[in-house]
């Protein structure tokens, strides 16, 4: 495989001044509209704000100091009063300094969680406003870190998160995938490119024991899908001894990992021949090339050809990108969820195994067991549930923003 081109380095910005408290502006909640952020709640929509002519006058990206009705402070956050969500709360003690000693605090909170958690490097280490960090992602690969900001506040503030991320973790290279479409909300511009260091090709991630390789500059998200770890080892040490096939496979994160624990042979399937050679190195890495293949098609068709040939796999995974990026794709991507669920049951063994996962958060878990258990039925299949699961816990839940919990994975021993 050609390696990925050098990303070019680009010096950053000088780092803003962090405003003192006293200068801070000052956002109002309109009366009765402050309960949510009174209770916890990480934001403020735009219809809560009091948004006279000083508010809508304030400079995308402000931090501000958020009050009720009868000016009692709830906390800062940052503000953009041309978005939906008009301000995200950083922190509800008013007197902080939003300044590069509070990146480091954070950074430093969520470090000490995810050492906890793991033996090796290689993990989110920032899962937005989960971890205190509003619209800001932060992926670590070994000695390399991506960093991803979402918002105009968190883009604004860079220097002062990459100066952060220097004190706590000194990475030998940073870079930033600020390629989201998030980001086009906020009215930002999309750019890959490294702000420390340099990267040359692939770069190696540990997982479950396994090596696999990520990459950073056109890869998908920040170069890989850290969430389903658990998923991956879960529905792996089902599948030894057993034929396996992994649909959307991407850079081989389920199925390379189930040949190595052992899976008779694995068919990994993927659109990108890209993706699929990225997934081939991760065999090669971990010495299973022998028991696995790579096809390249479309998942849904592919799909709907294996079970008009009658083949079939005792452990049958898929992982699909997102099929409801909006509320107004929920009826299509429902029905794409149960299609997808329809085809794959057909394709399992007597007694196999299947995986189904979604990461859309708009697709809420009912709604997606619903289909998920409709697609079944319509395959004419039974299943037990053996799992039901979401994303690793470097992937926190905030526990008053469902978006938070997007992933779902299910797992069924199909009879």
């Amino acid at each position: 495989m050609t390696d990925t081109p050098d990303l070019p380095a680009t010096p950053a910005a000088p780092a803003p001044v962090a405003a003192a408290p006293s200068a801070i502006p000052t956002v109002r909640i309109q009366a009765g509209r402050h309960k949510r952020a009174l209770h916890g709640h990480p934001w403020v929509y735009s219809n809560e704000v009091d948004m006279d002519k000083a508010a809508k006058a304030l400079p995308a990206g402000s931090v501000v100091r958020v009050v009720d009705a009868g000016g009692s402070p709830l906390g800062l956050a940052t503000f953009n009063p041309h978005t939906l969500i008009a301000a995200r709360f950083l922190t509800r003690n008013v007197g902080e300094a939003v300044d590069t000693g509070f990146f480091v605090k954070r950074l430093r909170r969520a470090l000490d969680v995810r050492e906890r958690l793991f033996d090796r490097p290689f993990y989110r280490l920032v899962h937005a406003e989960s971890d205190g960090l509003p619209a800001l992602i932060v992926d670590r690969y070994g000695d390399v870190v991506v960093v991803q900001a979402n918002t105009v506040a968190m883009d604004r503030r860079l220097p002062m998160i990459l100066e952060a991320l220097d004190e706590v973790l000194n990475p030998s290279a940073i870079v930033l995938r600020n390629d989201s479409a998030a980001r086009s909300y906020e009215g930002l511009a999309e750019e890959v490119r490294v702000a420390k260091g340099e990267i040359t090709g692939l770069v190696p991630v540990e997982e479950n024991g396994a090596t696999f390789f990520a990459d950073l500059s056109g890869g998908q998200k920040t170069g890989w899908f850290f969430d389903q770890r658990d998923n991956r080892a879960f529905i792996a040490n089902l599948a030894k001894g057993r034929t396996t096939i992994d649909f959307y496979t991407y850079s081989g994160g389920f199925g390379v990992l189930a040949a190595s624990r052992g899976a008779k042979h694995v068919t990994l399937v993927d659109r990108s021949a890209a993706s699929l050679e990225v997934a081939m190195k991760a065999a090669e890495a971990n010495n299973v090339t022998d028991r696995v293949e790579a096809v390249k098609g479309d998942a849904f068709n592919l799909l709907d050809r294996y079970v008009e040939e009658g083949r079939t796999w005792e452990v049958v995974i898929c992982d699909p990108p997102a099929f409801v990026k909006s509320r107004k794709d929920l009826a299509v991507g429902s029905r794409a969820y149960r299609k997808m669920t329809k085809a794959a049951a057909k394709l399992v063994a007597p007694g196999g195994m299947l995986l189904v996962a979604s990461c859309s958060h708009n697709m809420e878990p009912p709604l997606f067991h619903q289909e998920v258990a409709r697609g079944l039925g319509e395959a004419g299949r039974q299943g037990r549930i053996l799992r039901f699961a979401g994303a690793g816990p470097d992937h926190p839940v905030h526990p008053l923003l469902p978006e938070t919990q997007y992933l779902k994975a299910m797992v069924f021993a199909v009879d």
